[in-house]
């Protein structure tokens, strides 16, 4: 019923906002104009010019910048009504562009001082997967030598944990490895001080297993597993490992798994080909460590059970997080490296993935590999599914989703969160906004989360749904108009623009088209989108068609009609599904 439910509304709302054609522009944020005049322009022209622009609009327009001499490039302040008023002016004669100056802003970066040397961060493309999840509502477990309290974690939300090294709930830390490996998880972040944290809205559950020298039983990790699992961690780290197998261990880990917690461990420091215990346990994601130039780290194991890498630092670049110094248990920012600083990249991120609404860890692990940056060259498995990346895992772990924080943020990007575009037309505009915006934005969802987006796909659905629709105003004394008549047609008004009749042909307003276009084209790796892509502009046109006027040759424009366009229009959107499902199982 929920899907029925979203397919009607897209269908109505692809029917308002390729009506009103306007709605699906990418309606950005300006203040100002930018006017592009032609290269070959003298200056006189150029000053005769924006002395009558100051002089009429009462405006002032100045060059760029200096290196705006060359091209002729000014900006003025001015709104929509301005742009509007030059574009129909006589100065459009001497411009090659009059456009909105639009305002770019750059991803989320937090405010943090040091986050500028937080190039790790920055390699596991953490800012535009802020834009979708920071976390919140997850609770990772550190299972590691304590987690102290720094300043750089006073934001961060801590739940109860343990200290099983001297039985007693206060798991402080007394070596500075846990707190460092916390911190690289969810520091928190935007707070004004310090470095920042992957997924600095997740809860950490501080679990102490190893004591001051770092070292630690394989019965106390196998406690703190069972410990995390039981108080609700969805995510568990363990930087740490070493040799021999234990079935105690591998029982809680398979008891972890077995609720539902996302397990990642270090592959270990010895450049040994097979990863260490615990990772090399099944229900375990091992990681190995790169450099900052994204190879392998010198000392990182690689091999067997290995199954991604993330930054881990070397001499030429280290983990920089707020710890402790162990000698005087004060706060420090320090550098490490190891593959102990690549497995929390990872927890970090499975903690977006958790909180984009992935729970089984399988889900999880499979959202991690798909979405990593694959290495073409690794014979001997020095990355497993290839370089971590958290944008990519966020994308994909949403996949499909419609989320609130989505939808509002496409409302902010497309302008319409501006008061004036509901208010403008007044109480009996309102209902065709909303359904326009709705459509839009499902119109745009769609695309994005199963086509994508690109050249092919657009000129297609500009084809199949109105063609160069401008064109039909256009009349040149002397010259045939056909030429006009054919680029301003979609393919399903094809037929009645080549006849002169109003009505549809029912050959060109149907799913032939659109089914040869895609058995002739859905081998080629670029034409096929050309074809899917015409297949839905074909599919929106007869859709629209149906609902505002059924006219069809031959069979009227009534009832038959109507169902005869509805019919080729669910097929062209089957179609247009089959091809892109085609297309994901080649992938």
């Amino acid at each position: 019923m929920r899907r029925l439910l979203l397919l009607v509304l897209f269908l109505v709302g692809l029917w308002a906002a390729l009506s009103n054609f306007k709605g699906l522009a990418n309606k950005g944020e300006y203040s100002s104009i930018v006017l592009d005049f032609r290269d070959n322009l003298p200056t006189t022209v150029i000053s005769e010019q924006l002395q009558a622009i100051a002089q009429k609009y009462n405006k002032t327009a100045t060059l760029n910048s200096i290196f705006s001499v060359s091209d002729n490039i000014y900006t003025l302040e001015g709104d929509e009504q301005l742009l509007k008023a030059l574009r129909h002016s006589p100065l459009k004669k001497f411009v090659k562009h009059i456009e909105p100056n639009y305002i770019y802003r750059a991803f989320e970066v937090p405010n943090d001082p040091d986050y500028g040397k937080q190039w790790n961060l920055r390699s596991i493309n953490i800012e535009q997967a802020w834009e979708d999840t920071k976390g919140a509502g997850v609770t990772v477990a550190v299972i590691d030598t304590g987690v102290s309290r720094v300043p750089d974690l006073q934001q961060t939300e801590f739940v109860e944990g343990y200290d099983f090294v001297n039985d007693k709930v206060n798991a402080a830390d007394d070596n500075g490895h846990g707190t460092h490996v916390a911190g690289t998880i969810a520091q928190s972040t935007n707070n004004n001080y310090g470095v920042a944290g992957i997924a600095y809205k997740a809860k950490i559950m501080p679990l102490k297993v190893l004591s001051a020298g770092g070292s630690g039983t394989i019965s106390d990790i196998a406690e703190a597993i069972r410990f995390a699992a039981d108080k609700g961690a969805d995510v568990i780290n363990m930087s740490l490992g070493g040799g021999g197998e234990s079935l105690v261990m591998k029982e809680a880990i398979d008891y972890a798994h077995q609720k539902g917690v996302v397990i990642v461990a270090a592959a270990g420091n010895s450049n040994r080909n097979a990863a260490e215990y615990p990772a090399r346990y099944p229900h375990v994601i091992g990681v190995a460590a790169t450099d900052l130039a994204g190879k392998k780290a010198p000392y990182s194991n690689y091999g067997a059970a290995v199954d991604i890498a993330a930054p881990g630092g070397s001499n030429d670049g280290k983990i920089l997080q707020e710890t402790i110094d162990p000698r005087t248990n004060q706060p420090v920012f320090m550098g490490f490296q190891g593959t102990s600083m690549a497995a929390p990249h990872v927890a970090g991120v499975a903690a977006l993935i958790k909180a984009s609404g992935i729970s089984n860890p399988d889900e999880v692990l499979s959202v991690l590999q798909k979405s990593a940056r694959t290495v073409s060259e690794d014979p001997f498995n020095h990355f497993g599914a290839g370089h971590l990346d958290s944008t990519a895992a966020v994308k994909l772990a949403l996949k499909g989703k419609i989320t609130w924080k989505d939808f509002f943020r496409w409302l902010r990007d497309n302008g319409y969160l501006n008061p004036r575009f509901w208010i403008d037309g007044g109480v009996v505009a309102l209902l065709p906004k909303i359904l326009m915006v709705i459509g839009s934005y499902l119109f745009y969802w769609f695309l994005r989360n199963y086509l994508g987006w690109n050249w092919a796909l657009n000129s297609g659905l500009i084809l199949g749904s109105s063609g160069l629709f401008f064109l039909r105003g256009v009349y040149i004394l002397d010259l045939p108009q056909w030429p006009f008549r054919l680029a301003s047609s979609s393919i399903p008004e094809l037929g009645n623009t080549i006849v002169g009749s109003p009505m549809l042909n029912p050959l060109f307003a149907s799913a032939l088209i659109p089914f040869l276009l895609i058995a002739l084209l859905l081998g080629h790796p670029q034409w096929k989108w050309f074809a899917i892509g015409t297949t839905l502009g074909v599919a929106s046109c007869l859709a629209v068609s149906a609902v505002m006027s059924p006219a069809v040759l031959w069979l009227g424009t009534g009832a038959i009609a109507r169902i005869f366009l509805i019919v080729n229009a669910l097929l062209c959107f089957g179609l247009a599904y089959l091809a892109s499902q085609g297309e994901k199982r080649l992938a």
